[in-house]
């Protein structure tokens, strides 16, 4: 895929997801993707599959927030098979925390699926929303 279609992958999965199709972008995940949580959170770590990144991050932070999130992209930059995306994140946490997030996604797209990421986020509001 062209840079072009890369980043237009991308931007089509946020609009979906942002009208309410959470599974929008996920289901771009290659079965295989390596994603990196950076931090030291209950979710900071590397995922070696979709299955563990699902099981392991997004799923137990979804559990902890009380409405989907509702994403918003600042911005996305495409070079090639590389995409970084720089996105807000609105929900708000069981625990009462409100939860805008700010992400930074550098991301890998191979045959139109992401391939490997790396998500750069506030871990302190991670944090909060676990306790």
């Amino acid at each position: 895929m062209s840079t072009a279609e890369n980043k237009k992958l991308i931007q089509d999965a946020f609009a979906a997801w942002a009208r309410g199709d959470g599974a929008a972008f996920f289901n771009l995940l290659a079965d295989d993707v390596r994603w990196t949580v950076i931090g030291s959170t209950p979710v900071s770590r590397t995922y070696t599959s979709k299955r563990d990144f699902l099981a392991g991050a997004a799923q137990p932070l979804t559990a902890k927030l009380a409405a989907p999130i509702v994403p918003s992209i600042r911005a996305v930059i495409a070079e090639g098979d590389l995409i970084v995306l720089q996105w807000d994140g609105r929900s708000s946490a069981k625990n009462g925390t409100i939860y805008y997030q700010t992400y930074c996604w550098v991301m890998r797209i191979e045959g139109g699926k992401v391939r490997e990421a790396t998500a750069y986020l506030d871990t302190a509001l991670i944090n909060q929303i676990w306790t």
